[in-house]
């Protein structure tokens, strides 16, 4: 079974392969997963199914990895890998940005099985079976990880900002982060109480899209909480793992349902990976939203 592709840093001129990029099932069935035995973390969840039958999972989260700021801690912000990665790769190319002032967590998903994979185990943020506005949400696994995410920022120091990012499956959990942010509350209806300031998602989707403009517009307060939530949203146009339209409806369904302060880019011909490029506007973006004192050379 062929490896993964490891981050460079975003100073050299190398792609930094994420996933390679053939068909959606494909792409990521090469993808070798493991369990990482340190620093684990679990989470229960109990669903109500079908009548009174309740249905439990227990989630175990991998190792986290920590990037601590080189200059004066003004920020944190969780980032999120994709299918079947960990997060020790994203800390290193974290590392290598111009961003002294942001401290960068990196978690590692629990190690589940996968709908899209044939119930193939493998690091993931929640379940997928397709991409499709049809196909059905697994809210219990996206609560999950969505709380987890914030069990970890819920530590910071008060007058630092706290954000969320990610690429492909950790983008849609960022996203969905961001619609729990706004509506204040998770989708099994537990409090969100984070004031997130920034959310970035590289090459994903939007989970819960088909519902989420009449939820936000039964709530004044959600109303006014998504009007000012920052999003930079961006995308490879050749990208045929997560298609590129995915991120333009994401981007369309977020900004229809009032979400204001968003940024969407596409990169002509950007396959799902990134690039300096892209990660370069990701550095001057954060550090104007955020307000961040400057970037080292």
């Amino acid at each position: 079974m062929p490896k993964k592709s490891r981050h460079k840093c975003p100073s050299q001129n190398h792609i930094k392969l994420i996933t390679s990029s053939h068909s959606f099932l494909h792409c990521f069935a090469i993808i070798r997963c493991s369990v990482h035995p340190s620093a684990k973390m679990s989470y229960s969840n109990h669903a109500m199914g079908s009548g009174s039958r309740t249905a439990r999972r227990t989630f175990e989260f991998g190792r986290t990895h920590v990037v601590r700021p080189k200059g004066k801690h003004q920020a944190t912000i969780v980032w999120l890998h994709g299918l079947g990665d960990n997060g020790s790769s994203w800390s290193q190319l974290l590392e290598s940005l111009p961003l002294p002032n942001i401290k960068w967590i990196c978690p590692t998903a629990p190690t589940r099985p996968v709908a899209i994979l044939g119930g193939f185990p493998c690091t993931a943020w929640f379940d997928v079976g397709e991409l499709s506005e049809d196909g059905p949400d697994d809210w219990e696994g996206l609560d999950s990880s969505a709380t987890h995410i914030a069990n970890l920022l819920s530590t910071e120091p008060a007058d630092v900002k706290v954000g969320i990012g990610g690429f492909s499956m950790g983008a849609a959990t960022a996203l969905y982060s961001a619609t729990s942010c706004a509506l204040g509350r998770y989708g099994n209806g537990n409090p969100y109480v984070l004031n997130l300031r920034a959310v970035v998602g590289l090459s994903g989707w939007l989970p819960g899209s088909r519902c989420l403009k009449n939820k936000i517009e039964g709530s004044h307060e959600a109303a006014r909480r998504a009007a000012s939530l920052p999003i930079f949203l961006a995308h490879g146009t050749s990208d045929d793992v997560v298609p590129c339209k995915y991120g333009e409806k994401s981007a369309h369904t977020l900004s229809a349902a009032g979400f204001r302060y968003l940024t969407f880019k596409a990169y002509e011909g950007l396959g799902h990976y990134t690039v300096p490029k892209e990660m370069d506007e990701v550095c001057n973006w954060l550090t104007a939203r955020l307000g961040l004192e400057g970037s080292r050379a």
